[in-house]
């Protein structure tokens, strides 16, 4: 007996893959190696074009999954525009989390998926919390992204953000630190009390001869005095 899903979704990915290359940009998967960003496939296709061949597919929860698994640039940031939020369990998004290959991939599934999750705010604390670099790095992107959007966190929640983000700002790795202090800009922008308590959290770096303690100090009062 046929299997008429199986055989769709073969047909579905094969047809992505004809399109990724005969969009393919040469030039571009160049430069993304030379900046470290490192696929067993990259075809260097722009951005919207790939939200283009997106725009072909409904949300499908088994070619997203199925993108997912390919080891190719454009199939894991179709995977994020293609995955449906309600199929997406946590346990699912843990999976993702471990097998994500890089910065640009972290970013955009934050952006496309995971602030648009029921769970994001739950889930982000957690990945920020973790010895993971690419489940930091999505905590704090997607948690930047909820600010954006104007939610509000309470006074615990605010402070396990500030423990959080100040510690990843001050051992964690490039990516991380980057990402934190995205979060930390948009916690401050927020409101004048989360710039007031950001604030009393840095004021003893403003003499630091750390210099990352330098850095965190200088990034909060820039941000207040805007």
């Amino acid at each position: 007996m046929t299997d008429y899903s199986n055989e769709t979704l073969h047909l579905q990915l094969k047809d992505i893959k004809t399109q990724l290359r005969l969009s393919m940009n040469g030039a571009a998967s160049q430069s993304m190696r030379e900046k470290g960003l490192v696929y067993k496939l990259n075809f260097g296709v722009e951005l919207p074009r790939i939200k283009d061949i997106a725009a072909r597919y409904g949300k499908d929860h088994r070619l997203a999954q199925a993108l997912w698994k390919e080891d190719i640039r454009e199939c894991k940031i179709l995977a994020g525009m293609l995955q449906p939020v309600e199929s997406f369990l946590p346990e699912i998004a843990d999976i993702w989390i471990e097998n994500m290959p890089n910065i640009e991939i972290a970013r955009l599934t934050s952006m496309n998926l995971f602030q648009h999750l029921p769970y994001a705010p739950a889930k982000a604390f957690q990945w920020i919390a973790s010895e993971h670099e690419m489940a930091q790095v999505c905590g704090f992107l997607t948690i930047s992204r909820l600010l954006m959007k104007k939610g509000d966190m309470d006074e615990r929640a605010s402070n396990e953000f500030l423990d959080q983000a100040i510690c990843a700002f001050l051992a964690g790795s490039y990516h991380v630190r980057n990402a934190a202090a995205t979060a930390l800009r948009r916690f401050i922008q927020q409101n004048e009390t989360n710039a007031f308590r950001t604030c009393r959290r840095v004021e003893t770096m403003k003499t630091s001869e750390n210099e990352a303690e330098q850095a965190l100090y200088n990034l909060v009062r820039e941000e207040t005095e805007e």
